[in-house]
């Protein structure tokens, strides 16, 4: 039986994604990295003096994360063509302020130990749907810490939430069960620096999601000069010190480019990608593995990376764990149900607590065409079939939207509901992809 998701059902206006009926070949350049870009804003926050963000990506969830940041005093400069931000952090954080998070995980979670540095008390809450999602692991570390946090919830606590911040945090051992998100690890991590004796934090659940996100972590605390490493597997140390004032060049959003290579390999076309990072922490550069096992032909050129799909209806199934690059799910669920084999997309358990239950979200959808899929505890089975045409929902969520626009290239007739919510990460995501399919 397939499960209806809870999520939001906007009752926006409906797109008509374009249905590739020709190899589709083109030049995407994509947006620079959220994930990057809203580590950047943190540590900016926690400088020792300006910082300089350059091609910060401008999306929903970097702009509430700015405007938060705003709220708690830190200073915004903006050059005329809004490439460059440069980045003035407060002598102290201002309290009494109510932080608007949306949907927006880290927000919700990257700011609440920023925040047990002010003096006095920080509100958190953000959409309907954003109360649902997890904090209970990071509240009860930060509680671990000695930060009062207050919560409709003791023992499960969700937005909103209220931190009541003495200005210091002077405990510096703390253990979380982070199964449920690696964002709590770099939640603390972050901020960890600053905490008086620094941090010792160590991982006691039984599995640890996107760990590449922990990864990108610890590499921008290096750029700004922080001394934090993972001292044995599960445990991570942060130093005490300053933050150094940095200046950076935020990378393309990898994630974001995975529908438009999952475009070129449905369709049978060529999609070259400027600037993709040679070496890189973020989980979109492992689409790259995934799409040439199921039959692409990926490489660095020039111009770029660059993939040649295979004839169109020659794709083969996958099976793959997908653990440490969970957010890809979604658009690899979309290609697989175009191939001519089975698939078997493991390790994605934790994406029942993304910005919808994400599993349940893609058998439905992926039902409603027609596809064959199995929900497991881990994941999913897609089984070939015949697909239709159909309208599909997004449940406010950016990949999913971004994997109803796969869906349309390769099937006619595929109508999305709210493809705007790609603004999460990609403004103008949809007029992008239909000039390219067109």
């Amino acid at each position: 039986m397939v499960t209806d998701p809870k999520g939001p059902m906007p009752s926006s206006t409906t797109w008509r994604a374009p249905y590739a009926e020709r190899p589709v070949h083109g030049t995407v350049r994509v947006p620079g990295s959220k994930s990057l870009t809203n580590r950047y804003l943190v540590l900016a926050a926690l400088a020792d003096g300006r910082c300089v963000v350059r091609y910060p990506l401008i999306s929903r969830d970097t702009t509430l994360m700015r405007a938060a940041l705003e709220q708690l005093g830190v200073r915004f400069t903006v050059t005329d063509d809004d490439t460059t931000w440069l980045i003035d952090p407060p002598a102290h954080f201002s309290t009494g302020q109510q932080i608007d998070a949306g949907l927006a995980g880290t927000v919700m979670r990257f700011l609440p130990p920023l925040a047990a540095l002010g003096h006095g008390e920080i509100t958190f809450d953000g959409d309907d749907v954003a109360r649902t999602r997890p904090m209970g692991p990071l509240v009860h570390a930060l509680r671990d810490l000695g930060v009062t946090v207050d919560s409709e919830s003791a023992d499960q606590p969700t937005l909103p939430l209220t931190v009541r911040g003495t200005g210091s945090v002077d405990r510096h051992e703390a253990s979380i069960d982070a199964s449920a998100s690696s964002q709590f690890v770099s939640a603390l991590l972050l901020t960890g620096a600053r905490f008086a004796g620094g941090l010792t934090l160590s991982h006691v659940g039984a599995g640890l999601p996107s760990r590449p996100h922990i990864e990108m972590t610890l590499h921008t605390l290096d750029q700004a000069g922080v001394d934090a490493s993972e001292t044995e597997p599960g445990v991570w140390r942060v130093e005490p010190g300053p933050v150094t004032a940095f200046d950076v060049t935020v990378e393309p959003d990898l994630s974001s480019a995975a529908p438009f290579l999952a475009l070129a390999a449905v369709s049978g076309g060529t999609i070259t990608v400027p600037d993709w990072p040679l070496q890189t922490t973020q989980a979109g550069d492992a689409m790259r593995d995934v799409l040439t096992q199921m039959g692409a032909d990926i490489s660095h050129t020039a111009n770029g990376l660059q993939i040649h799909g295979p004839t169109r209806g020659s794709l083969r199934g996958i099976d793959v764990d997908l653990h440490d690059v969970g957010e890809l799910t979604p658009v690899i669920a979309a290609v697989a149900a175009s191939a001519t084999s089975a698939s078997r997309l493991r390790g994605v358990g934790h994406l029942r607590g993304h910005e919808t239950d994400r599993l349940a979200a893609l058998e439905a959808e992926l039902s409603r065409l027609g596809a064959r899929v199995t929900q497991h505890d881990d994941g999913l089975s897609i089984t070939p079939s015949a697909l239709r045409g159909a309208e599909l929902r997004t449940y406010g969520d950016h990949r999913m939207a971004m994997a109803a626009a796969v869906l349309g290239a390769a099937v006619p007739g595929v109508h999305v509901i709210d493809v705007e919510t790609t603004a999460k990460t990609y403004p103008g995501f949809a007029d992008v992809w239909s000039a390219l399919v067109a």
